[in-house]
Formats: structure tokens, C-alpha cells, sequence
């Protein structure tokens, strides 16, 4: 039987990156469905056996000029309130979160760039136990609260709240672990004038992903393998459901 992925894109560049080559591995059929083009219902969010939600340059709060994301959320609800595996990365773990039932707002500010975590103890005995002290690339303004339920596994300063897990197959991560530092060209275009308006020169996080992405791509991928292998055996053994969820009005 093949496995299928979906992968939820918000934004051309923000792409499965490093994720790609593991859910390969797995034998993981891939196909992305583009958020606010494509078709956003239930049916297509809950069908595959792994769901990822991608990052972007919207927020939850921009439900009013963004429509897609209502739906977005609905969907990511009923996959949720089925207990099928669900990653989100960035804006894909503000979704999740909020669907959850978690505040998602405004920080004020922005945490750009390459920077290290720091483990909580229930992550350091996650999935994401190998991440802990290695910069990761950050590229938010909004931040979540952890969901009802869920278990805190990161933190930066100023930024507590970097990962959760709810359950063993929903992992949220606010950070951006999927990101290849041979493609942060891309990034860097794609989000020009963002970094003009905070003042940040690009070159810094050219140099940054110089220096710190062929540790992370390697420690990435062992992260990524373990939350594909845990998924894969959760979904022949699935968990309880999700009994709570954000509920679509």
C-alpha cells in the first residue's frame, strides 16, 4: 500500500526542504496542496497518513483578509480530532495550536535568523533530543501558547514557547528545521522587504547558514526520521483521538 504525505504550502520557497528526501525514505508518496489556490476541505486534510503544515507570511489573525485560513483551520481540526499524524512548522504550528484551543498573537517584535534551542526536559527526551544547543533557523513574529494538554519541548530567550507535542503524533515546532541552508537564497528574496523593514541585513543570515547549516541539516534529518518513524508506527497502532479540539464555527 503507499503511503501518502500531504504538505500544506503557503508560500512557494517554504517548501518541505530536508523533509522531502526523509519522507522519501519511507516510502512516502508526496503532494502539496498550495493554500488560498487549492481546494482546503477536511476530506483532503484528513486521507493521508501524514499531514505537514508549512510556514508563511500570514497569520491566524489574518483569518479576516485571508479566508482560506477558516478553512484551513477547520480541517486542520477534524485530522486532529481523528488522532491522524499532523506536523507544523511555523505558521503551521500557530495553526495547529489554535485549533487546539491555544491564544496565537503578535509578539511585537521579530526573532530572525540562526539561533540555538534550549530543551525543556520532556524534550529532551522527544524526538527532538538531538536539537538541543544547535541553532536553528527562526523566522516568526507571532508566537503560540501551548495547547490544552500539550507538553512544552523548546524554548529561546524571550521566545518560550518554540515546540510542543500533543500526543505522539502532533509535534508543532515554531522554528524552521525543514530549511536547506543551500536554498536560503530563496528565503532571503522571498522575504526582502520583511528584512528591510526590521533592519536586517541579509548577509548575516547568508554567513549564518554558512556556519551552522551543515550541522543542522544533519541533525535536522535525524530529527525529522525519528517523527516519521514514530508516525509510521502510531498509525498502525493509532492513539487516542484529539477530544477537544478548536471547533470550526
Amino acid at each position: 500500500m503507499t503511503r501518502r504525505a500531504l504538505a500544506v504550502r503557503h508560500v512557494a520557497f517554504e517548501d518541505l526542504g530536508l523533509a522531502a528526501a526523509v519522507l522519501d525514505a519511507y516510502g512516502y508518496e508526496v503532494t502539496y496542496l498550495e493554500a488560498g489556490t487549492d481546494p482546503v476541505t477536511p476530506e483532503a486534510f484528513l486521507a493521508p497518513e501524514l499531514l505537514v503544515v508549512l510556514g508563511g507570511p500570514v497569520g491566524v489573525g489574518d483569518v479576516d483578509r485571508y479566508p482560506f485560513l477558516d478553512a484551513e483551520l477547520a480541517a486542520i481540526s477534524g485530522r486532529l480530532r481523528a488522532g491522524r499524524p499532523t506536523l507544523g512548522i511555523c505558521l503551521g504550528a500557530q495553526l495547529v495550536a489554535y485549533a487546539l484551543g491555544a491564544d496565537v498573537s503578535p509578539t511585537g517584535r521579530q526573532e530572525i535568523g540562526y539561533g540555538p534551542l534550549t530543551l525543556t526536559d520532556a524534550g529532551r527526551d522527544s524526538v527532538l533530543a538531538p536539537l538541543d544547543g544547535v541553532p536553528v533557523l527562526h523566522w516568526h513574529g507571532d508566537q503560540f501558547e501551548i495547547p490544552p494538554g500539550a507538553v512544552r519541548l523548546a524554548e529561546t530567550p524571550g521566545f518560550p514557547h518554540q515546540a510542543f507535542s500533543a500526543g505522539p503524533g502532533v509535534l508543532g515546532l515554531q522554528f524552521h528545521l525543514e530549511a536547506d541552508h543551500t536554498r536560503i537564497e530563496s528565503w532571503l528574496v522571498g522575504h526582502a522587504h520583511e528584512l528591510a523593514g526590521a533592519g536586517i541585513d541579509p548577509r548575516r543570515i547568508r554567513a549564518q547558514a554558512v556556519e551552522h547549516g551543515p550541522v543542522l541539516a544533519d541533525v535536522a534529518r535525524r530529527v525529522l526520521d525519528a517523527w516519521v518513524a514514530q508516525s509510521t508506527l502510531l498509525l498502525e497502532d493509532p492513539a487516542p483521538t484529539v477530544s477537544d479540539p478548536w471547533e470550526h464555527p
